[in-house]
């Protein structure tokens, strides 16, 4: 069967921050030089925003260097944070406790799906061609394995064989250079490090997941501008995680909780765990009376600079948290997501160019030395210097969470990141106590009431999820009763529960994560499929 082809200089795959920013920048070189560059962003979501999320705060130093009038565009960057807390929690009390890491200051809270919808209209108007609702589900290669693009769709065949009756083939999009800004764990990115060997000098990566609620809150306690982050219960001892609480403005609060998918009790459910945080006299108070409006959830990469693949590879780059780019010691990653689409257009576009043509550009024959030089320049700058300083954070939480904060104090606050020594990973996510046959989960969970502490299927209509039901999964592996009953207690959609339903899926790739028998792979469903996390 045919297909069709569109042609461009370079596609971007991912409508995030570090994918629309690298869109932003390379149309900026290119009205510059008074040259064509035909750049093309593909978006799985239905709009662009509608598969972002975050807690989200940003500092926006890579923001002012791309877009220095940020302010007066109309940016939906405006609360500023005003206050700024750390604390420990027991089931009935907090404390505050110090901390460098989390400081906020001069950052903003944002909604994470406006900010990014806001960067297209900036994206577009610069000529940008956005297209929301492709997924891009397969790399194109030449003769000599280069990627060479990317085709959307082509996804009418499932792993059984099964094949949709209006199946169309996929839409082939070829260009020069193609930039990969999925996210963390993308399917993409997945294939290139695997196919390229790009982490063959890595450490092993390490992941948590993040999942968030959006209240509007009538509490006297919201203040906005307040940003709470909270360790301890309901978490034990032994496992790493921690929740947030962020007063944005029109009051909104999110709510959130985040736990190290390195956690060792596999009856542990990260859903209730969010569940229970929210039953903490701090945050019942709060909540009380007021009304959830969004839910979502996220895998987060961690394992930080001694985890970092290769971030260029033959025809394109990694960005962003696709690269795993998260500064683990301050939790954002938005504004290193921004500054790294910035330097991958730079080195795209002056692998593609020179400036020795009459209009001020020439094609180049030798680009390959400048796709190089994005890895070279991003490691050499800040977003380097950051990680290098951080590295340590993460991996010393493996022994606890006492030896793992009294390991951070001495890295940061005594040797302000400076130490001689680098810690590892010990294991993979799936590999961590790969024992299970216990059908439910951890007991302890406050009851269901619908009110302040919701089930699965509940947050699931607050996701906005929307997705055809006869398409065939894409969620590939080979199931079974064990591995079913495994997979519904950690998936926060239930997705695996009380049948498999893939529609159900919100795009969080823990499954792909955590997997104990490594076979699992996530592809992305059809184009417009999953949630909606504008408000998010």
């Amino acid at each position: 069967m045919s297909h069709d082809t569109l042609n461009y200089d370079v596609v971007v795959v991912g409508g995030g921050p570090a994918g629309l920013s690298a869109s932003i920048r390379l149309r900026q070189l290119a009205i510059a030089a008074n040259c064509d560059l035909k750049v093309c962003l593909l978006e799985k979501g239905a709009t662009i925003g509608a598969h972002i999320i975050s807690g989200a705060i940003i500092d926006p130093l890579s923001l002012t260097e791309l877009l220095p009038n940020w302010k007066n565009d109309g940016a939906p960057v405006t609360q500023q944070v005003l206050e700024d807390k750390l604390q420990f929690l027991t089931h009935d009390k907090s404390y505050t406790v110090p901390s460098s890491g989390f400081n906020n200051s001069g950052c903003f809270i944002i909604s994470l799906g406006e900010f990014t919808k806001w960067l297209a209209t900036q994206a577009e108007g610069l000529g940008v061609e956005l297209y929301p609702g492709f997924a891009a589900s397969k790399l194109l290669t030449n003769n000599q394995g280069k990627v060479v693009g990317v085709v959307t769709g082509d996804l009418g065949v499932g792993k059984d064989g099964s094949k949709r009756a209006n199946f169309q083939p996929g839409l082939h999009i070829t260009a020069q250079h193609t930039l990969l800004a999925e996210g963390c764990r993308g399917h993409l990115s997945k294939e290139v490090i695997n196919r390229f060997k790009l982490d063959k000098e890595s450490q092993k990566p390490s992941y948590s997941i993040g999942i968030k609620e959006l209240w509007e809150v009538d509490s006297p306690q919201y203040c906005s501008g307040t940003v709470a982050h909270a360790i301890g219960w309901p978490l034990s001892m032994d496992c790493y995680g921690g929740g947030f609480v962020y007063h944005q403005t029109n009051n909104r609060v999110a709510v959130g909780f985040f736990v190290g998918l390195d956690y060792k009790n596999q009856l542990l459910d990260p859903f209730f765990e969010l569940q229970k945080f929210k039953s903490h006299p701090n945050n019942k108070e709060l909540l009380r009376g007021g009304r959830a409006i969004g839910f979502g959830a996220r895998s987060v990469v961690e394992g930080g600079l001694q985890a970092l693949p290769k971030l260029s590879f033959p025809g394109g780059m990694l960005l962003g948290d696709g690269a795993g780019l998260l500064d683990v010691g301050r939790m954002k990653g938005i504004h290193t997501a921004i500054y790294s689409g910035k330097l991958g257009a730079e080195a795209a576009f002056f692998a593609l160019f020179d400036d020795n043509s009459d209009h001020g550009i020439n094609k180049k024959t030798n680009g390959a030395l400048a796709i190089t030089d994005y890895e070279t320049n991003l490691l050499n700058s800040w977003v380097g210097k950051d990680l290098n300083k951080s590295r340590n954070l993460r991996p010393g939480f493996k022994w606890g969470l006492i030896p793992g904060l009294l390991n951070g104090a001495l890295d940061q606050l005594l040797l302000k990141g400076g130490s001689p020594w680098t810690l590892s990973v010990d294991k993979l996510n799936c590999r961590i106590n790969r024992n299970f046959s216990i059908l439910e989960p951890l007991s302890g969970y406050p009851q269901v009431d619908g009110v302040l502490v919701f089930d699965k299927p509940t947050s699931l209509n607050l996701a906005g999820v929307v997705s055809e039901e006869n398409q065939p999964s894409h969620l590939q592996t080979e199931f079974s009763t064990a591995k079913d009953n495994k997979l519904r207690i950690y998936c926060p959609a239930g997705v695996f529960t009380p049948t498999f339903t893939p529609t159900n899926c919100i795009h969080c790739k823990t499954c792909d994560i955590k997997d104990f028998d490594e076979d699992f792979t996530w592809k992305p469903p059809e184009g417009g499929s999953g949630p909606n996390y504008i408000a998010m």
